[in-house]
């Protein structure tokens, strides 16, 4: 679980090891990372939100 969302932290910043890369990419499947990704969007939503609420408010 801590490889899918590393993986999926480090792909939404943009940089990553192309030895990392290239060992996410034989250990973890298409689905994993799939559901990792919408639930770190899902995640990085809901803080952008509450910050301008708190921000806002």
């Amino acid at each position: 679980m801590w490889q899918i969302a590393k993986a999926v932290m480090f792909a939404f910043v943009g940089i990553r090891k192309k030895s990392d890369l290239e060992n996410d990419a034989a250990t973890l499947k298409p689905s994993q990372v799939i559901i990792g990704g919408i639930i770190g969007a899902i995640l990085f939503v809901l803080c952008i939100m509450l910050v301008v609420r708190l921000v806002v408010s």
